[in-house]
């Protein structure tokens, strides 16, 4: 009788975690791109290291940039931006946002469809933190769940600004953000 209570306990303890395990889930593909344009010339990065998890029950949103992931399409953008005049990787070697999906109740994660999302949270980077609410898409598709944005950073506001010189004039002072994930349990 004490064997089969405690094989019941077990499972339901079981049965317990990986219900709530569930409800987290956790990026398989990110990809994240900024790109900026001035009539000098026209900057592209992407960054598919980045981590991202989603707790389904709560709407609470994490997402990890490692800086040093950003790849460019000349090795010259790439070590300016890694430089410590410019993003200082070295010194803050991950973005980081922490936010909510605040339409929670919108979003439907157990069935398939495209839902607008609207999230709210702290975005810090190179140490600065703001305060943003930004809109995506959420496309639920069987067990996968897709995850869209585009926005725009104003780079003074993270401590990013050049008063002179070239970069100046080569860099532009508002910069489009996309993101793109892909989420499994």
């Amino acid at each position: 009788m004490k064997k089969s209570i405690l094989s019941l306990a077990i499972l339901l303890i079981a049965v317990v975690g990986f219900a709530q395990t569930t409800s987290k889930l956790i990026s398989s593909k990110t990809h994240v791109k900024f790109f900026s344009t001035t009539p000098a010339e026209d900057i592209e990065a992407n960054n598919t290291a980045t981590v991202s998890t989603i707790n389904t029950e709560t709407g609470d949103v994490v997402f990890s940039i490692p800086m040093q992931g950003f790849e460019f399409e000349k090795a010259l953008m790439q070590k300016h931006f890694n430089s410590n005049k410019f993003l200082d990787t070295k010194g803050f070697p991950k973005a980081k946002f922490t936010g909510k999906i605040t339409n929670l109740s919108s979003v439907n994660f157990n069935k398939d469809g495209s839902y607008d999302a609207s999230v709210e949270g702290e975005l810090t980077i190179k140490g600065k933190t703001q305060n943003i609410k930004e809109n995506g898409t959420v496309t639920v598709k069987g067990k996968t769940i897709e995850v869209d944005s585009k926005f725009n950073l104003t780079l003074v506001d993270y401590g990013i600004a050049f008063k002179d010189g070239k970069p100046s004039t080569n860099i532009a002072k508002t910069v489009e953000v996309t993101i793109k994930a892909e989420y499994a349990p």
